[in-house]
């Protein structure tokens, strides 16, 4: 594994849009939580090691309720090792899931590869979490690939936000935050996403007017390790694109 200081500033993005899920590196579970549109009423846990949920008899899953959220956000699950999950919406769709189902997501817990697609009826699921040392690789099924657009819009002004308080490089004016970069924007980066971008916050610069975030297409990769060593030659070379920030303005745009 290489340095985590200098990966720490890096997200990783690979997306499969028809199979509906982006394998990713920098992208936490807190990070996650925070940038959904909404919080998930219910999580079925399928690999975890979070001693405060509760026991569903019929799937023989664990699973917690929103209020128990706080609770598993402070947790390390990056510790856990396999940190896997789905959404439900309530307990009796959960309780008419059948055997095959329940086999799916058994299979899709352990091998991070679906048998069909990870949505069911029944639960009414908006996604599925498999991550491996959280954060390190992270593979996730959005229902709606909308989602997945502004879950990473919003993440990247969460992210420059807390460098923000820890280097005054990105200084904005007291009191104010990034805003997310709306979606179209993202969504705009999407054939870029699907060979495998690195979106690079160490490497971003600012002016007295921006501040310029740049993206390289460093391809497909499963090893992050690989995505480090492509990113080292990368950065040497002009971005492939850049979101920009207007201080004055307060909006952003997009370049490639």
């Amino acid at each position: 594994m290489k340095n985590p200081g200098n990966m720490k500033e890096l997200i990783y993005i690979h997306l499969h849009p028809i199979n509906q899920y982006v394998i990713s590196y920098g992208i936490e579970f807190q990070e996650f939580l925070r940038s959904l549109p909404e919080t998930p009423p219910h999580l079925l846990l399928l690999k975890h090691k979070f001693e405060g949920s509760d026991f569903n008899m019929h799937t023989r899953f664990d699973y917690i309720e929103a209020e128990e959220l706080p609770r598993l956000l402070k947790e390390d699950v990056g510790e856990y090792g396999d940190f896997c999950w789905i959404d439900f919406e309530d307990s009796d769709g959960l309780n008419e899931m059948e055997g095959p189902e329940i086999a799916e997501l058994l299979y899709l817990a352990h091998s991070k590869e679906h048998l069909r697609r990870p949505f069911y009826s029944k639960l009414n699921n908006r996604y599925a979490y498999l991550s491996h040392d959280d954060e390190w690789f992270n593979k996730t099924y959005y229902r709606n690939m909308q989602d997945f657009y502004g879950v990473l819009g919003k993440l990247i002004s969460l992210k420059l936000g807390l460098f923000r308080s820890e280097r005054a490089f990105f200084a904005l004016k007291k009191g104010s935050a990034f805003p997310p970069i709306p979606t179209d924007m993202i969504a705009r980066l999407s054939s870029g996403m699907k060979e495998g971008i690195v979106i690079s916050l160490s490497k971003a610069e600012q002016s007295r007017f921006k501040v310029e975030v740049p993206i390289w297409i460093v391809g497909d990769h499963t090893s992050m390790d690989d995505v480090f060593d492509d990113y080292m030659t990368s950065f040497r070379t002009p971005p492939n694109a850049k979101f920009v920030f207007d201080k004055k303005t307060h909006e952003w745009s997009v370049f490639s």
